[in-house]
């Protein structure tokens, strides 16, 4: 619980801060996470995504012209922004700020950081960037959303990418 990494944290303030964009509302009342490792095999499991305690798909359907694909379109873009080194930079160092906040605060924040799984989704012996409790301790639990069978499917073929890159190392 001591060894944490910013995991997808980055990528899920800049979903949170695109969907209030979207949905014209503060970004802070968006929860939505990015999961998986950090990069082409990220994903939002979008049956967890929420505006206060209003599913997205309730919400999508409710605002003129929202479809599930301006979902994914979304979700590309924080995928793809990834890959723009010099603002990322930056903007890793806002995500460490945070984390280390959480830590110094003894905030009890969800964070979605790497975490080394232990069973949890099905999954062991791997860190992957996941939504945690994060306190003075460090990671004081994993939170294990309730993932629909696509998702599930998409975490478990972004821990594999990741042990495949580890056994290439």
């Amino acid at each position: 619980e001591k060894v944490i990494g910013t995991g997808t944290a980055l990528d899920t303030a800049r979903l949170r801060y695109l969907l209030g964009e979207k949905f014209m509302i503060d970004p802070r009342n968006m929860h939505a996470y990015v999961m998986g490792e950090h990069g082409d095999s990220e994903f939002v499991p979008w049956s967890q995504a929420m505006m206060a305690t209003k599913p997205i798909f309730d919400l999508c359907g409710e605002t003129k012209g929202c479809h599930f694909q301006e979902l994914l379109e979304l979700e590309e873009e924080v995928r793809m922004a990834a890959y723009k080194t010099i603002e990322a930079k930056k903007a890793t160092g806002m995500a460490m700020a945070r984390i280390t906040k959480a830590i110094f605060g003894n905030e009890y924040s969800v964070l979605t950081v790497s975490a080394y799984l232990q069973g949890e989704y099905g999954e062991s012996g791997i860190y992957i960037g996941i939504p945690c409790v994060v306190n003075r301790m460090g990671i004081q639990r994993i939170v294990e959303l309730p993932l629909g069978g696509e998702e599930k499917q998409r975490l478990h073929s972004s821990c594999e990418m990741l042990e495949n890159t580890y056994q290439e190392i």
